[in-house]
């Protein structure tokens, strides 16, 4: 595929895919061109099942999904254009890890071996030991150093930090903001941890029991959700425009709302803006109902 620079780097449309008892339902949403996305939603949300379907490692039951211009199923070719980390390493546990460029690389038309090493010196990572004797930090930098050898317009990670400790997520989180410099490249970053994404994401989309429940910028989101918290009882009409709401050991409740809600709530009740988090716990809180 020629490096051609899209509107979106992944647009997913009506996507349905059945997966044993769980499902992603409808699912629509875009990764837009030159920005870092996020896709948060608690475990078991759909996010890794979602990004194997732009992946082409699954196949769709219904929709249809676009990375970089094209369908990723039937042009394999789209695969040197993207750099991919997922929940573990790609390469054979038993190769050693200054051996893994020469036996990687020739599947990739722009393998660059001069960057592979530079990366694997800058991240510190022991060319002479074995896959599996790596550590959960190292094997996170390894696959990053394999994704970026190839020099992908788009960035795909799952759950990436997860078991990082703070110095090497704050690593992580310099390594793509170095990444985003070029404004042909795009970044998306699955995580349950949202917080993660409050300095690095410019859009998000949140995912829940298989459903985008919101798809946008960052700040729309944090504008078009609020927090309600009262120490009196919820009320029918309350409820019905909370979502999620949570009620607590004194009797009172805490809910999420859209702001354009807020004028239905007495003088009773604390407002406060929505963080991500918010909007995933309450969302969540909402489908085990």
């Amino acid at each position: 595929m020629e490096r051609t620079m899209t509107m979106n780097a992944v647009s997913v449309q009506g996507l349905t895919k059945q997966r044993d008892a769980f499902a992603l339902r409808d699912v629509t949403m875009t990764v837009p061109s030159g920005y870092v996305t996020g896709l948060v939603g608690p475990n078991g949300a759909g996010k890794t099942s979602l990004l194997k379907s732009m992946l082409g490692l699954l196949t769709p039951d219904a929709g249809t999904v676009q990375v970089l211009g094209g369908d990723p199923a039937a042009h394999p070719g789209a695969r040197d254009r993207v750099g991919v980390v997922l929940d573990r390493v790609t390469a054979a546990p038993e190769w050693r890890v200054g051996t893994i460029g020469r036996r990687i690389g020739r599947l990739y038309a722009h393998w660059d071996e001069s960057t592979w090493r530079d990366l694997l010196d800058r991240f510190g990572l022991p060319v002479g030991n074995r896959v599996d004797a790596l550590s959960r930090g190292q094997t996170v930098k390894l696959s990053l150093a394999m994704a970026l050898a190839h020099d992908p317009d788009l960035l795909v990670l799952d759950e990436p930090t997860s078991g990082l400790d703070p110095v090497a997520r704050r690593e992580l989180a310099d390594l793509i903001r170095e990444y985003m410099t070029d404004p042909g490249h795009s970044v998306l970053f699955s995580t349950h941890i949202t917080a993660e994404l409050d300095d690095l994401a410019d859009h998000i989309v949140v995912l829940n029991a298989g459903r985008v429940v919101f798809a946008g910028m960052l700040d729309e989101l944090h504008d078009r959700f609020a927090v309600v918290r009262s120490s009196t009882p919820i009320t029918p009409g309350v409820r019905t425009a909370a979502i999620g709401a949570r009620t607590g050991p004194s009797g009172g409740y805490e809910a999420l709302i859209r702001t354009d809600d807020t004028a239905a709530f007495g003088s009773d009740v604390v407002i406060d803006q929505a963080t991500t988090d918010d909007v995933v716990v309450h969302f969540a809180e909402e489908a085990r109902k």
